[in-house]
């Protein structure tokens, strides 16, 4: 792991397994070599007194770089350049053609200091120390190790998500004086009480144990601060604290919510909302050790609270809980890294249930923390489907988006008090047909779908943008169109008609509400921009275009479709109160049945049970290596993969269509991609990430070579 003023020696040798005894002989050598002489380095500087050399991680995140690099450190900056601390250094420096060359200037992060260097040549110095700050701490620095061996990606890549960008100023600022705050007392059980096994969860978490529990929350409003209570549980034992949570406005709930409970100045809560200054600060003060508790989104799972008590996270199967940059690791999974490798207790809650989280109870690795049947009854609402009232004998009503139950249960409900409307798409009329034969209407320039944008507007094409007035279908000649898909919009405005006396309130990506206040009113919001009603929750709610969720092919459609759900019934007032919810999808289906008796643990076993059946992950470990044809074929041929990986394909990829923009790890445009799957068993998944990584630095480190992206645990496998 050294190299010469940048440019690497050659790639560090792997010990085969079972190396412990090469690994001692090794040993046994360098200790009986004679002791190195001080390291030279160029324009003769000044080198420190003590451990003049520093072990620099560079931030390049290449592949076939991904090692250390030795420097030199010049006296000038011994103080400064501590282990951790952010450098500038010249990278790819050397000797060419009897002249020496410095090389560019390029950030990292010093890991170690030592006395010699494993490199016989001259070494160069650090140019600069950016700042003194140790913020890439040993415990960091493994964290990171581990991810990057877990998904097959660079160190230097998920030191880039762990590490926030510096800021001067926010480093310059005066640090709180004196040590953490003492801990809290321990918590009451408050709402924790309904779940039988909760009040237990709690006292061995103040106890300083390490329970591990798969939560599945009641509906209703308590959850942030149920999740609150066990974060103080953990914080009562004089250890740390760690949530993450999917979105800005869940932290927010749980952070009020843990203000509330232990007081100011205990916790601090890391989101994008509070400014890269504010943000670069309250991380700074939990790398000090000055506050012991986080709470946050998805890049909080990498904060380096000290001696963790309990890593907990909220809504495991959202979306943005898997970071969409290399090597695009997973808070659960990273999480879970943290609980084994730091012995501290875990928590995985939501109101539904993801594979993975009914994987982590069926092998005894996590225990279910779940209410019984009569605590959930009492908690839920009443859910109702398309064929429980008179639409089970009028087909026509029954296929209509808003059938006759729908409006039945608006009217009553707005009696009451607000009603949530959830529809999966946005816009207005995001899909157009044509009227007389149904053919999806396609833009004469790219071939793009045309979606209309509301009101006389003409439509407009969903890719190029290019507005199509005087439209004629290809296929007979027609001029009408037909709306296939409807936007949240366009529901919003038939919804504002047929009740003209009541507000109608949007919330969506452009304008996501936090909440609205409890008096009449319709609420339509696309899934996971839902607001809070104030008081007892909605009155009632629709889901609308449950089709659009149940006919995505994608493996995880079924146990998504309920996740979102779940998450809009949850906010619903108990059936007690006459909490109603409406679902428009065809009732046999397993995740509506799953819905209608609230039961998503189960249907979250059923699924695993099927997946286990045909080998698909989380039961199996599994990596997509995509690429064109003759790169992808060359990489599996090299990569030494484990004798029981089995390699399903190469398929062709959708070639991406002229206008549309490139999905990230896509084919270029003009370019035939194909996608092979590489499926090993448990126990496997280290050494499939190892091979797959080793072969794709190689590929790199030959000039010329195609490039070919490999993705460890793919979502959209199909």
């Amino acid at each position: 792991m050294s190299s010469e003023n940048g440019r690497p020696d050659k790639p560090p040798a792997q010990d085969p397994p079972g190396g412990e005894q090469l690994a001692l002989i090794r040993e046994t050598v360098r200790r009986a070599k004679p002791p190195r002489a001080r390291p030279r380095t160029w324009r003769g500087a000044e080198l420190a007194e003590r451990d003049p050399v520093a072990r620099v991680l560079v931030d390049k995140g290449l592949l076939h770089l991904d090692r250390l690099f030795d420097y030199a450190v010049p006296a000038a900056m011994d103080a400064e350049a501590r282990p951790g601390a952010r450098v500038r250094v010249r990278f790819g420096a050397g000797e060419r053609g009897g002249r020496r060359e410095g090389g560019r200037l390029v950030n990292g992060f010093i890991v170690e200091r030592r006395a010699d260097s494993d490199f016989p040549g001259v070494l160069a110095p650090i140019a600069q120390v950016l700042s003194p700050e140790p913020v890439l701490g040993p415990g960091l620095l493994r964290l990171c190790r581990a991810v990057a061996d877990r998904y097959a990606g660079a160190l230097a890549d998920v030191v880039q998500l762990a590490v926030p960008p510096r800021m001067a100023r926010a480093e310059k600022a005066p640090a709180a004086a004196g040590p953490a705050a003492p801990p809290p007392p321990p918590p009451g059980a408050s709402s924790w009480a309904r779940y039988p096994a909760g009040p237990g969860y709690l006292r061995a978490l103040a106890a300083g144990e390490s329970p591990r529990a798969v939560w599945t929350a009641l509906p209703g409003p308590h959850w942030p601060e149920e999740l609150a209570t066990a974060l103080a549980a953990a914080l009562a034992s004089g250890r740390g604290a760690l949530a993450v949570l999917p979105d800005g406005r869940a932290a927010a709930r749980v952070d009020a919510a843990l203000t509330a409970l232990v007081g100011d100045g205990r916790h601090v809560l890391l989101t994008a909302d509070a400014g890269a200054e504010a943000r670069y600060r309250r991380w700074l003060a939990v790398n000090r050790g000055q506050v012991r508790c986080v709470v946050g989104t998805r890049a909080a799972m990498f904060a380096p609270v000290h001696d963790l008590g309990l890593v907990a996270i909220w809504d495991d199967g959202d979306s943005s809980h898997r970071d969409p940059r290399e090597p695009m690791p997973h808070a659960r999974e990273v999480l879970l890294l943290r609980s084994a490798r730091e012995s501290c207790g875990f928590l995985l809650g939501a109101h539904g249930s993801t594979v993975e989280a009914a994987q982590l109870v069926e092998t005894g690795w996590a225990r279910l923390l779940a209410a019984d049947r009569d605590a959930v009854r009492a908690s839920a609402p009443l859910v109702r489907t398309v064929g429980d009232g008179d639409e089970a004998r009028d087909p026509a009503a029954r296929a209509a988006r808003l059938p006759t139950l729908a409006w039945s249960t608006v009217r009553e409900a707005l009696r009451r008090g607000p009603v949530l409307v959830q529809v999966p798409r946005r816009g207005y009329v995001p899909r157009l047909a044509c009227d007389r034969c149904r053919e999806p209407a396609r833009c004469a320039h790219c071939a793009g779908p045309l979606e209309a944008t509301g009101g006389d507007a003409p439509p407009r094409c969903g890719w190029c943008g290019r507005d199509t007035p005087g439209w004629v279908c290809a296929e007979c000649g027609g001029t009408r169109l037909r709306g296939r898909v409807f936007g949240a919009r366009r529901t919003a405005e038939e919804l504002g008609r047929a009740f003209p006396a009541v507000p109608v309130r949007t919330s969506g990506r452009d304008h996501v509400l936090d909440g609205v206040p409890d008096r009449p009113a319709l609420v339509v919001s696309t899934p996971g921009a839902e607001p809070v009603a104030e008081g007892p929750g909605y009155a009632a709610a629709l889901l609308l275009d449950g089709w659009a969720l149940l006919s995505r092919p994608d493996l995880r459609a079924g146990e998504e479709a309920l996740r979102r759900w779940l998450a809009a019934a949850a906010l619903v007032r108990p059936h007690g109160e006459g909490g109603t919810v409406v679902v428009m999808a065809e009732p046999s289906l397993r995740p509506v049945q799953a819905l209608v008796r609230w039961d998503p643990a189960g249907h979250a076993r059923r699924e695993l049970a099927e997946r286990a059946e045909l080998g698909f992950p989380p039961v199996s470990r599994m990596a997509a290596v995509t690429g064109p044809p003759e790169a992808v074929a060359g990489l599996l041929a090299a990569a030494g993969l484990p004798p029981d990986a089995e390699v399903l394909g190469p398929v062709p990829l959708p070639a991406p269509d002229a206008g549309r923009p490139r999905r990230p790890g896509g084919p270029p445009p003009g370019e035939r991609w194909e996608r092979a799957l590489v499926r090993v068993p448990p126990g496997s998944g280290a050494a499939l990430a190892a091979a797959l990584r080793t072969a794709r630095a190689a590929r790199l480190a030959r000039r010329g070579s195609e490039p070919v992206r490999v993705r460890v645990d793919p979502e959209d496998i199909g």
